[in-house]
């Protein structure tokens, strides 16, 4: 069964206007060609800092996705390699080369 830290932080009634004022527990940042990836690191580790528990960045050109899961806690992964949700998405598993295919 699939279970998240999001209950009980998100309102049932309505959705919120605006922006959420909480962390999400996955965020997926894409470095884009007017973007440089210091500046999408940068993002990752505010994201950490606001609580939010992974981070995947996906580098289309260098096709790999680095895994933020604390400042120390890093980890970058090549095409041959496979993609987990960790404790955030429990069974997800993709393959790192399935994410490039077709670009």
């Amino acid at each position: 069964m699939w279970r998240s830290s999001w209950r009980g932080r998100v309102p049932t009634e309505s959705p919120p206007a605006g922006f959420a004022r909480f962390a999400p527990d996955l965020a997926v940042e894409v470095v884009s060609p007017s973007s440089t990836l210091s500046e999408v690191q940068d993002k990752a580790l505010d994201y950490l800092e606001a609580g939010t528990r992974l981070v995947w960045v996906v580098e289309p050109r260098a096709r790999r996705v680095m895994i933020y899961r604390s400042r120390s806690d890093i980890r970058v992964l090549g095409e041959g390699e496979q993609l987990d949700g960790g404790g955030v998405l429990p069974g997800f598993r993709l393959p790192v080369r399935e994410i490039f295919e077709g670009a």
